[in-house]
């Protein structure tokens, strides 16, 4: 046989050459052009896990979206109903077209900087799922801290049945976290917002404590005046952000939390002054007032309520070692 037969012809290579261009296209190689034109994936062939998370982790990270991987490995994760880590046993499945249609819209919405919890509907908080949306603040990791100092304290509280109030509720997780920590107490949940309140509500029947949470509508302990209530309890993460300092959040927060959760006044501030001069009205003895407060706070805070004869019992520091808590009680 001659030897040059076994060549290609310039005819049958440049039809092999198209073929293997064909075969090498996926719906993510280019990331910009795959999540901008959505109709582009009816002419792109399917991809596996381990390229989706490659290309969708590329396209997050020129977006500035932080941790672009896990961003988008949780994103993946929530398409196909697996858990995270199961992805890594996954790597090589080939995505049907339309988990990879369903992905693509998830991960344009995270490149426009929506939060992932927004996108997901949930979020954890001391392990329990909570639903977010536009009407309230995601939780945040700190705020877990606040919650167990809560819980904690409720279950030194042995006569009687503990009484927390959480006054600005938001999704309601720290009156869920409470009343799920610490099963003997009772909450009250307090928003100016009804619409938080809703969100903070199904969240108590999703993880089984409504029975034990009162919401009410109310600005401020408005609501509680007729007829005076009291507390073991008062705990609370208020808006503390400076009102001009706001517009330099990230997009996440600026652009998709409420400003109501946000907006502490000029100085940041308002809420604390708010809680300092009224709060211990509401107290029972011996009881604790536990709020949250951002970076460089602190001093000023402990100031405002020591200036209301309130005894700082102690400031705790979050997960990044900042200082992020204050819990004082009122001298009986």
């Amino acid at each position: 046989m001659n030897p040059a037969s076994l060549l290609p012809t310039p005819c049958s290579l440049l039809l092999s050459l198209r073929a293997l261009r064909v075969l090498r296209v996926r719906p993510f190689d280019s990331a910009e052009k795959s999540f901008r034109d959505p109709a582009s994936a009816n002419t792109l062939r399917a991809v596996t896990v381990l390229e989706c998370i490659q290309k969708s982790a590329d396209f997050l990270q020129k977006k500035g979206v932080d941790s672009p991987r896990l961003q988008a490995e949780l994103l993946l994760a929530h398409v196909l109903k697996l858990q995270r880590m199961k992805l890594y046993l996954n790597f090589e499945r080939v995505l049907a077209d339309a988990e990879t249609d369903q992905l693509r819209e998830l991960i344009k919405r995270r490149g426009a900087r929506e939060p992932l919890q927004h996108i997901v509907g949930t979020t954890s908080f001391c392990g329990l799922e909570i639903a977010v949306n536009r009407h309230v603040l995601v939780p945040r990791p700190e705020t877990e801290l606040l919650a167990e100092k809560g819980w904690q304290f409720l279950k030194t509280r042995t006569e009687g049945i503990p009484a927390a109030l959480d006054l600005g509720t938001g999704s309601g997780c720290i009156a869920i976290a409470l009343a799920s920590k610490c099963p003997t107490s009772k909450i009250i949940a307090i928003d100016i917002s009804p619409d938080a309140l809703e969100t903070a509500k199904t969240n108590a029947e999703r993880n089984q404590v409504s029975e034990r949470i009162e919401f009410l509508q109310s600005d401020g302990f408005a609501a509680l005046k007729e007829p005076q209530r009291s507390f073991d309890l008062i705990i609370s993460n208020p808006p503390y952000i400076a009102s001009e300092e706001i517009n330099t959040l990230d997009p996440e927060v600026r652009d998709f939390d409420p400003r109501s959760a946000l907006d502490g006044g000029p100085d940041g501030l308002d809420f604390y002054r708010m809680l300092a001069s009224q709060s211990g009205a509401f107290l029972n003895p011996g009881g604790h007032l536990m709020v949250e407060f951002g970076d460089g706070q602190a001093d000023a805070i402990k100031t405002i309520f020591e200036s209301q004869k309130w005894v700082v019992e102690g400031i705790y520091e979050d997960y990044t070692q900042r200082q992020r808590i204050l819990v004082a009680q009122i001298p009986s």
